[in-house]
């Protein structure tokens, strides 16, 4: 249990001042570079027989020993991200790059009668919310494609160490200090032991506890006061790849009342996937977040999700570094051999939620990496609907035909 919480910043520690952690590493603090909620972020080094240089490459975080959110994360690190443990996931996923800041140590100390506790970690640089800020709020659609693939792998790892993050946002994704086109998730305040020793915490609403977490973005399990899960993560994941495509969400103007926020979340979600289209000028656009969002949907509070099917439906003809450069023209400038918008309107009146999902997959994954079949439809879709979406979209029939095959499978 977090200890409890003790208001307002910690003192500042001098300058200079030296740190124990439990491994008997001594740390030397240097200035103060940032601040969070409760706690103060300090340039840091090994060397502690020198002043701590302008370009070191870690920091110290610093809050009040009574204080919980360190406490919290401090707990993660230590459970679920050891350096070495995340490097043997890397070297079985064939992952080059895992966006989680790394864990050198920790401890406690006493100043002025007053105690602290000190966690070390990376250094990191900016968030990605300055950069959406200096963008007018928006990414280019092949960088909201990569991120949200790399923040898939890394909720993967956390998700399968037990954890869900639980507060995934710009402010929490940070650029690398020495390498910033890398992009790491941090804060892990708020994260939460979903499945302790395995065992899933149960599905329980909670009024008292509801609209936890940051409220443009927290999951509808939230609003309720359901404990986070796995499926609320990629929720949170899928809200924030529509901000950062859009540059706004539907919600933004009655952000000052949760309740009215969560009506939206659940009519957006309810309405999938036109709810989500309609956001974008390019009607194209915002596809591939659609799909996903159809794909959490379909998701149990326990469900383990299919995160290699996740990573597919989000799959971008762009690959490489970041480009986090400011987007020209409509959202979703990407190209893609998209079905005839005609045809996708009628389908959209006649065909199921189970084939509406299938059919953007296909739009968003299949058509841009060039695997459509029947085989790899029916592999990811299952037989029927498969067959039905495969029939629907088959090339050589015109969209007259596809109607009237629809119409036969369904």
């Amino acid at each position: 249990m977090a200890p409890r919480r003790k208001s307002g910043l910690p003192k500042p520690l001098p300058d200079g001042f030296i740190l124990t952690d439990t491994e008997r590493k001594k740390w030397r603090l240097g200035q103060i570079i940032g601040h969070g909620g409760f706690g103060l972020i300090y340039l840091a080094s090994q060397d502690v027989g020198r002043p701590v240089a302008a370009d070191t490459d870690f920091v110290i975080k610093v809050e009040y020993h009574e204080n919980g959110p360190l406490f919290s994360e401090l707990k993660f690190y230590q459970r679920a991200a050891k350096p070495e443990n995340m490097q043997t996931w890397m070297r079985t996923r064939n992952l080059n790059f895992l966006g989680i800041p790394t864990y050198w140590g920790s401890g406690l100390a006493e100043y002025n009668n007053l105690r602290y506790r000190f966690m070390a970690m990376d250094r990191l640089g900016s968030d990605l919310q300055k950069i959406c800020n200096r963008n007018g709020g928006r990414l280019k659609k092949a960088t909201v494609l990569q991120l949200g693939q790399e923040l898939v792998d890394v909720l993967e790892y956390i998700h399968e160490n037990e954890y869900v993050h639980a507060d995934i946002k710009a402010a929490n994704l940070m650029l690398g200090y020495r390498e910033p086109e890398k992009v790491y998730l941090a804060d892990y305040g708020l994260s939460y032991r979903y499945c302790p020793d395995g065992d899933h915490k149960e599905y329980r609403e909670n009024p008292k506890k509801g609209h936890n977490g940051t409220i443009e973005y927290t999951s509808l399990d939230a609003h309720k006061g359901v404990a986070p899960s796995r499926r609320g993560d990629l929720q949170i994941l899928g809200f924030c790849l529509l901000h950062w495509l859009c540059g706004s969400l539907p919600w933004d103007s009655v952000l000052q009342n949760p309740a009215q926020v969560q009506e939206a979340k659940a009519r957006l979600m309810d309405n999938l996937p036109d709810s989500v289209q309609q956001l974008s000028v390019s009607r194209a656009s915002t596809d591939e977040v659609a799909v996903f969002l159809l794909y959490v949907k379909t998701l149990g509070y326990q469900d383990k999700p299919d995160y290699q099917h996740v990573k597919e439906l989000l799959a971008s003809a762009v690959s490489g570094k970041l480009d986090f450069s400011m987007p020209q023209g409509p959202a979703g400038a990407l190209p893609t051999k998209l079905a005839d918008p005609c045809t996708s309107e009628k389908v959209r009146t006649h065909g199921s939620k189970e084939l509406l999902s299938g059919l953007y997959y296909v739009r968003s994954y299949h058509y841009i990496t060039a695997s459509f079949s029947l085989e790899s439809c029916i592999e990811k879709l299952g037989t029927g609907i498969g067959i039905k979406v495969y029939t629907l979209f088959c090339a050589d029939i015109s969209g007259q035909q596809q109607l009237k095959c629809l119409e036969k499978h369904t």
